[in-house]
């Protein structure tokens, strides 16, 4: 194992946790669409329910994600969550906001009243996916930050930091990108998607299920549209390279080079799009089929992770500077040492037991799919 193979392989195990953790923000997605999925109170409670049963999967995986990028590439965990946290703060501060709506929305005692706490898991349905998506487009896009490795060294630095962002919005910027804004609103509305197809397959409930397709058909549609716009945009513009020693330039049409050097994430992306078009439409078009949550969950991992390791591999900068072309950061110039990646690759052993277990732990949990009856149990949300 030389240290270039550790270092492609912890760029592929952090691109997979994020493409499962944009599959697992189906929860987000579901409680952005409570009040049109349930119109009535018992049907809110379902939908609220299904999803209670899977948000500690999302929130465990978004701590994980974070925790790997800090171990293999800490240049980015410090310059991105060190230097953009206005943008982090706010993504975990959703999060937190709905960890305690689901608990403490029927509490007793609770004066604000159930639908203030719904309110709560919506804003998380619509910010989280929405930031998280502007975040991963940061990465095609670009961010304003700039590194300076010298303070460490520099006895005359005031402070001895290597990176530091170069405007006072601290990662808010980014959003004044366009196109930022459409990969953020095309994660939000696959969420929304993916949500949709998860209760209409986890609630035993026609009303629900006839609704979902009506509500699915409008997320689609907007969806594939953005999702569309912004791989086009992708393909067409020019992006961030580096030579062997280290230079980073800016190469016309590279993450379209990419993806024709590395045929193999070709295959990967386009079936990840098909899977993920099948669920949508069989489902839309089938009235007897609900199972359109695995095709299009495979496919949204499979699209991601394609889409994740184009922006790294390949001699591409993962995370670009607009502010100082060569703070840019690639594989090379930010991952930890061969000795800590070396070390964490035999713990990284121990992941398919993990999995192993999640996947157990699911099955188990929605062997009996959610109906009207267990909603009015005491351990109901």
């Amino acid at each position: 194992m030389t240290y270039e193979f550790l270092q492609h392989y912890w760029c592929f195990v952090v691109a997979l946790l994020g493409a499962l953790l944009v599959f697992l923000l189906f929860v987000q997605g579901a409680n952005s669409c409570i009040r049109s999925l349930g119109w009535t109170e018992e049907g809110r409670r379902l939908v609220l329910n299904s999803t209670g049963r899977k948000w500690e999967f999302t929130f465990t995986t978004l701590v994980t994600f974070g925790g790997a990028f800090f171990a293999s590439y800490p240049l980015f965990y410090s310059t991105s969550f060190g230097g953009a946290y206005w943008l982090w703060m706010i993504i975990l501060f959703t999060f937190v906001v709905q960890a305690v709506s689901y608990e403490f929305q029927n509490k007793l005692g609770n004066f604000l009243g159930p639908k203030t706490f719904q309110w709560g898991l919506i804003l998380n349905g619509l910010l989280g996916p929405l930031l998280l998506g502007g975040a991963v487009a940061t990465f095609f896009e670009g961010s304003n930050f700039i590194i300076a490795k010298n303070n460490l060294v520099d006895a005359g630095a005031i402070t001895p930091i290597i990176s530091r962002w170069a405007n006072a919005s601290h990662g808010l910027d980014a959003l004044l990108n366009p196109w930022v804004l459409v990969f953020g609103l095309a994660v939000m509305f696959l969420a929304r998607v993916l949500g949709i197809l998860y209760v209409m397959n986890n609630v035993n409930d026609e009303d629900i299920r006839s609704r979902g397709s009506v509500r699915l058909l409008g997320n689609a549609v907007p969806f594939v549209i953005l999702f569309v716009a912004y791989l086009a945009h992708l393909l067409l513009k020019d992006g961030y390279a580096y030579n062997d020693e280290g230079v980073i330039f800016m190469e016309p049409y590279k993450y379209l080079n990419n993806l024709l050097d590395m045929w193999y994430l070709t295959i990967i992306l386009l079936i990840g799009i098909a899977l993920v078009l099948f669920g949508i439409g069989k489902t839309i078009w089938s009235k007897d089929y609900n199972s359109g949550i695995w095709p299009a969950g495979i496919g949204t991992v499979l699209t991601v992770l394609a889409l994740l390791l184009c922006s790294a591999w390949n001699h591409t900068a993962y995370y670009p500077s607009t502010a100082d072309l060569q703070s840019s950061l690639t594989m090379a110039n930010s991952s930890s040492s061969e000795f800590t990646l070396r070390t964490m690759f035999y713990v990284s052993l121990l992941v398919p037991f993990v999995l192993a277990y999640i996947v157990y732990a699911w099955r188990a949990i929605d062997r009996k799919k959610l109906d009207k009856e267990e909603i009015q149990s005491d351990h109901a949300y």
